[in-house]
Protein backbone atom coordinates (compact mmCIF):
# COMPACT_ATOMS: atom_id res chain seq x y z
CA UNK A 1 0.00 0.00 0.00
CA UNK A 2 1.51 3.14 -1.11
CA UNK A 3 2.85 5.54 1.67
CA UNK A 4 2.20 2.81 4.44
CA UNK A 5 4.70 0.88 5.94
CA UNK A 6 4.28 -3.08 7.01
CA UNK A 7 4.47 -3.81 10.73
CA UNK A 8 6.33 -6.78 10.97
CA UNK A 9 6.74 -9.40 13.96
CA UNK A 10 8.46 -12.27 14.55
CA UNK A 11 5.98 -14.66 13.14
CA UNK A 12 6.11 -12.56 9.91
CA UNK A 13 9.58 -11.95 9.86
CA UNK A 14 10.46 -14.87 7.36
CA UNK A 15 7.83 -14.58 5.05
CA UNK A 16 7.62 -10.53 4.81
CA UNK A 17 11.53 -10.04 4.64
CA UNK A 18 13.82 -12.69 4.33
CA UNK A 19 11.44 -14.67 1.49
CA UNK A 20 10.76 -10.99 -0.33
CA UNK A 21 10.92 -10.65 -3.78
CA UNK A 22 11.16 -6.74 -3.55
CA UNK A 23 14.42 -5.22 -1.23
CA UNK A 24 12.95 -4.58 2.31
CA UNK A 25 14.15 -1.60 4.53
CA UNK A 26 13.32 -2.63 8.45
CA UNK A 27 13.43 -0.21 11.13
CA UNK A 28 13.78 -1.89 14.25
CA UNK A 29 12.16 0.23 17.00
CA UNK A 30 10.41 0.88 20.26
CA UNK A 31 7.50 2.40 21.67
CA UNK A 32 9.61 4.37 24.47
CA UNK A 33 12.30 5.64 22.16
CA UNK A 34 11.95 9.26 20.47
CA UNK A 35 14.34 8.93 17.79
CA UNK A 36 11.90 6.10 16.53
CA UNK A 37 8.69 7.97 16.60
CA UNK A 38 10.60 10.93 14.76
CA UNK A 39 11.01 8.63 11.95
CA UNK A 40 7.56 7.34 11.40
CA UNK A 41 6.66 10.10 8.96
CA UNK A 42 9.98 9.76 6.70
CA UNK A 43 9.47 6.34 6.10
CA UNK A 44 5.63 6.89 5.50
CA UNK A 45 7.18 9.37 2.47
CA UNK A 46 9.73 6.91 1.48
CA UNK A 47 7.43 3.78 1.64
CA UNK A 48 5.49 6.34 -0.46
CA UNK A 49 8.12 7.30 -3.47
CA UNK A 50 9.86 3.58 -3.61
CA UNK A 51 6.37 1.95 -4.00
CA UNK A 52 7.17 -1.31 -6.13
CA UNK A 53 10.57 -0.98 -5.38
CA UNK A 54 11.13 -1.36 -1.86
CA UNK A 55 9.35 -2.79 1.31
CA UNK A 56 9.70 -0.56 4.52
CA UNK A 57 8.77 -2.77 7.62
CA UNK A 58 8.69 -1.71 11.00
CA UNK A 59 9.79 -4.19 13.93
CA UNK A 60 9.43 -3.27 18.00
CA UNK A 61 11.55 -4.92 19.86
CA UNK A 62 10.00 -4.98 22.92
CA UNK A 63 6.46 -6.64 21.31
CA UNK A 64 8.77 -8.97 18.93
CA UNK A 65 12.07 -10.10 21.30
CA UNK A 66 12.95 -13.07 19.19
CA UNK A 67 14.02 -11.32 15.58
CA UNK A 68 16.16 -8.90 16.59
CA UNK A 69 19.15 -10.68 18.29
CA UNK A 70 19.62 -12.26 15.36
CA UNK A 71 20.86 -9.12 13.69
CA UNK A 72 23.03 -7.64 16.40
CA UNK A 73 20.97 -4.82 16.74
CA UNK A 74 22.83 -2.15 18.77
CA UNK A 75 20.21 0.67 19.48
CA UNK A 76 16.59 1.74 18.49
CA UNK A 77 16.13 2.92 15.95
CA UNK A 78 18.09 0.40 13.65
CA UNK A 79 18.10 0.43 9.77
CA UNK A 80 18.84 -2.81 8.10
CA UNK A 81 18.16 -3.03 4.04
CA UNK A 82 17.55 -7.13 3.23
CA UNK A 83 17.85 -7.82 -0.20
CA UNK A 84 17.68 -11.75 -1.50
CA UNK A 85 17.08 -12.83 2.50
CA UNK A 86 20.31 -11.60 3.96
CA UNK A 87 21.49 -8.05 4.99
CA UNK A 88 23.27 -5.82 2.38
CA UNK A 89 23.43 -2.28 4.09
CA UNK A 90 22.97 -1.04 7.95
CA UNK A 91 22.30 2.39 9.70
CA UNK A 92 22.11 2.82 13.17
CA UNK A 93 20.00 6.16 14.48
CA UNK A 94 18.19 8.78 13.25
CA UNK A 95 18.24 10.34 9.89
CA UNK A 96 16.66 13.05 7.98
CA UNK A 97 14.94 11.92 4.83
CA UNK A 98 17.51 12.95 2.57
CA UNK A 99 19.92 10.85 4.32
CA UNK A 100 17.72 7.94 3.79
CA UNK A 101 17.41 8.42 0.27
CA UNK A 102 21.41 8.56 -0.06
CA UNK A 103 21.46 5.19 2.16
CA UNK A 104 18.85 3.63 0.02
CA UNK A 105 19.90 4.45 -3.95
CA UNK A 106 23.08 3.54 -2.79
CA UNK A 107 22.50 0.27 -1.93
CA UNK A 108 19.24 -0.75 -4.29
Amino acid sequence: MAGKTVELSDDTFQAAVLKSALPVLVHFSAEWAGPSKMMVPVLEDLAADYNGRLTIGDLDIDRNPATHPNYDVPAVPTFLLFRGGAVVAQKVGPMSKGQMVEFLDAHL
